[in-house]
């Protein structure tokens, strides 16, 4: 299986994104994965067109998209991406998008498809916090996520999804060491491998 990783450029002031880090960092094969890569601006007008680029350069059979969050305390693969740019903050190009759909008269949500739950039991298991997320936020992550499903819903066959990474510890809290956002990371893509088709079985809910 080929699998193409995306990370962001750092924004929002920061120097480092922990995503396009630990995108690098990790080896160019996991398992049965092989893994190619593409740096994504973040900015909401051209990351869709540089994942697009990607996947038509590389045609993989999974695309796994990272992305930082900052507050949260480990990886969380993302169920869903919603139809909505509401920026808090400005993107990388000064752009600050209220309440606007990503793709107008496009469906209002899609679902990942890569094997989320699974992803975050073996993310787990290699002793790196985990939780299912249930929200991908309203900045470009989402923005990104709602594009790469919208792209691959003509791309049968071809598995998607996003996770979140945290903080590196010099730039804040909570954070993960790079040494443990890699090492889930790996963990997340050798689930990818283990289920082309169909996910874990098993609770992954939220209350609130």
């Amino acid at each position: 299986m080929k699998l193409l990783l995306t990370g962001f450029e750092p924004f929002d002031g920061q120097t480092v994104n922990p995503s396009w880090e630990a995108a690098c960092r990790l080896p160019d094969r996991v398992g049965g994965v092989e893994i190619v890569r593409a740096l994504i601006p973040t900015a909401f007008s051209g990351s869709a067109q540089a994942l697009a680029r990607a996947v038509e350069r590389e045609d993989p059979q999974a695309v796994l998209c990272l992305g930082q969050a900052g507050g949260r305390e480990g990886l969380t693969p993302e169920r869903v991406a919603i139809n909505v740019d509401d920026a808090r903050i400005p993107d990388n190009d000064g752009a600050q998008p209220i309440d606007r759909p990503i793709v107008p008269d496009g469906p209002a949500a899609y679902f990942a498809t890569l094997p989320v739950k699974a992803m975050v039991r073996a993310i787990r298991e290699a002793g790196v916090p985990a939780n299912l997320s249930n929200t991908a936020g309203t900045f470009v992550c989402n923005h990104l996520m709602y594009c790469l499903m919208h792209l691959l819903a003509g791309r049968p066959g071809v598995r998607g999804g996003f996770m979140h990474v945290p903080f590196l510890p010099e730039q804040g809290h909570p954070s993960l060491p790079l040494e443990d956002m890699v090492r889930g990371l790996a963990a997340a893509v050798e689930a990818i491998g283990r289920y082309p088709a169909g996910d874990a079985r098993e609770e992954g809910g939220a209350l609130c």
